[in-house]
Order: C-alpha cells, then structure tokens, then sequence
C-alpha cells in the first residue's frame, strides 16, 4: 500500500503542474482529497492493514495530504495571479460611457408632513415622546377619562387583543404615560401610527396616523391653544392662514373645540378642496381635563394644560389635493414619484 500512495502523490503533483484555470484546480484537488477522493480512499481502506502497518501508512497518508494541500494552494495563487493580469491586458474600461441610472426614491407624503409638523413644534421648545402601539387599556382609555360605557371602548370601534389590551386607537396614551413619569412642566407631541375599526373608503382606513400635543404648566389657558395652533397653521400652511374653533365634546378635554383653517388653495373663497366651504377642518383640542391630571398624578388645582391632535393623511390630502386616502397607502409608484 506504501507503493500506492506514493504514486498517488506522484500523479497528483504532475496533475497540478498541467492545470491551467482554476476549475481544473479544483477538480485536480476533488480527485485526490475529494471526500471519494483517491487519497480519501486509501485512508477508508487501512482497516485491513495490520496492526503494525497501519500507524505507517496512516502516518504517511496524512504527510502527503499536507503537501498535496500547500500543493493546491501555491497553484492557486499563481492561477489567480495569471487571471489577474489577463484580465488587467484584455478588459478596458471605458470612462466616457454612461453609467447605469439610479433610481432615487423619496419620502412617503405621510413621513414629509410628519416630518414637516415635527420641525415646526420643534422650533417652538416641544419635545418627541413616543410609546407603545399595543397598549393597555388603563392608558388608552380609563386615565384619558373615557369611563367603561363609552362608545369608543365599543368592539365595534377598538381592536382588542384581550380585554385589557389593544391596538391604540389615539397617541394620546403616549400623553398620559409622560404626564405620569415627568413633572410639570411638559410640553410634547407624539406622532404615530393608530389603530381604529373603520371600513376602508376614500376617507378611512383601519391604520393610519396622528400628531397629537401636549402642554401642562402653571396657568396655561384656551389663549395659549389658540395661539399655538395659529402659529402651527401659518408655518405648516402658508402665513395667511386663519383658524378658528367650533365648540365641540371630548371626553379627556373641557372646553374641546374642533378648529378649522382657513382654505389655503382659495384663501377662503370656497374652491373643490375645501368643498367650496372656506375651512378645512384641521384637528380637535381643548383644555386637558381636570379628571386626566388626577388619573396621571398632576393637580389640577395647581397646574392646567391643553392638548390637541390631527390626523396626518387629513392634512396631506388637503395640502397635496388628494381625493382619496387609499392612494397613500397603496404604494404605487407612478403616484408617490408626484411627491
């Protein structure tokens, strides 16, 4: 067996002398050290040598696998050094000829106005807080002063995943779990995603956003709400727009009032977008109830607070002149390359 596996190494080294690309190499390297390999093969058959050939022959075996290896490698190298330099003499590349075209993408409408609402509360000392989508009830409901009966909790309206647990259908939880870690003041929004049992339609979708606000302090009245929220209008609207409030009800804020903006395609004068009323209905707001501040830990009779909140794709379809909300979220291309 001496014999055999000498002149195993003997055909294997003038075989990798002859290579000549390296997927010869490689079959040259599977024939000899292959798992069916010759090599392999003498060392699958030493169980019939004896006792004292055995340890010799294995010995010997394994000797030549390392040099067959370094072999193999040292042959490797100078194929790939020779590729190299053919590739270097015959392949040129021509530097006047065009590139391939790239295809930038852009922001989403919904992330522009996000970003846009962001920027502006930013500039006016308000702080980004964030919170869970799925959500217990406590914060989505009960400290928001929306009691067990209310039709908001109704299946019809909420997505439960348990009793106590659901998909939020506002970000005012967001308001609530920062009211009751931080003392006043506090001056946030929250932007994201929320959930609602709605059929989809040109005007509703089951997922869609909301920026929603919060300012509590010492001696915050219905004045400071209405002028932020003029402010917000003329920086993300255009500086003649006009806002005003419409006595409204909701339960974690009295007095609540919806406000409305002035139309800023037509100035007012009634055009298809603002559905020749004038006003585009822009959010809901109000006083911060006295019953959410005791839910969240703050005095009411020391401190007091306004909140309010929009929809996002309300106000991209008003300022983008987008007629259905579908569209945003349908992630066609021809219609996202308007934006």
């Amino acid at each position: 067996m001496k014999d055999e596996v000498l002149k195993i190494k003997s055909n294997s080294l003038e075989e990798i002398k002859r290579c000549k690309t390296l997927q010869e190499l490689n079959d040259c390297k599977v024939k000899y050290l292959g798992k069916k390999g010759e090599l392999t093969t003498v060392l699958r058959s030493m169980g019939n040598l004896s006792t004292e050939e055995r340890p010799i022959i294995g010995s010997l075996v394994n000797q030549i696998r390392d040099e067959l290896n370094f072999s193999f490698e040292e042959k490797q190298k100078e194929l790939e050094k020779e590729e190299l330099l053919i590739k270097l003499k015959t392949e040129n590349i021509d530097v006047t000829e065009p590139s391939k075209k790239i295809n930038l993408g852009s922001l989403h409408p919904i992330t522009q106005i996000i970003d846009e609402v962001s920027e502006v509360f930013l500039g006016m000392g308000y702080k980004i807080a964030d919170g869970p989508e799925v959500e217990k009830s406590i914060y989505n409901f009960d400290k928001l002063n929306t009691p067990p009966d209310h039709p908001a909790r109704d299946i019809q309206d909420t997505f439960y995943i348990t009793d106590d647990i659901v998909l939020r259908s506002q970000t005012s939880p967001v308001q609530a779990r920062v009211m009751e870690e931080q003392k006043p003041p506090i001056k946030i929004i929250c932007p994201g995603t929320v959930y609602r049992s709605d059929n989809v339609d040109s005007t509703h979708s089951p997922v869609f956003h909301q920026v929603e606000g919060l300012v509590i302090d010492k001696n915050i009245s219905m004045t400071d709400l209405k002028g932020t929220l003029e402010m917000f209008a003329k920086k993300c609207l255009g500086e003649n727009t006009k806002i005003r409030f419409r006595p409204h009800h909701f339960p974690f804020t009295e007095p609540s009032a919806e406000a409305d903006v002035s139309c800023f395609v037509c100035g007012g004068k009634g055009c298809r977008v603002c559905k020749n009323e004038g006003w585009i209905e822009l959010l809901g707001c109000g006083m911060v109830h006295p019953n959410v501040l005791k839910n969240c830990g703050i005095d009411p009779e020391e401190y007091s607070g306004f909140a309010f909140g929009f929809g996002v794709e309300r106000i991209a379809m008003a300022k983008f002149g987008i007629e259905d909300m579908r569209l945003l979220f349908e992630n066609d291309i021809r219609f996202l390359k308007q934006f």
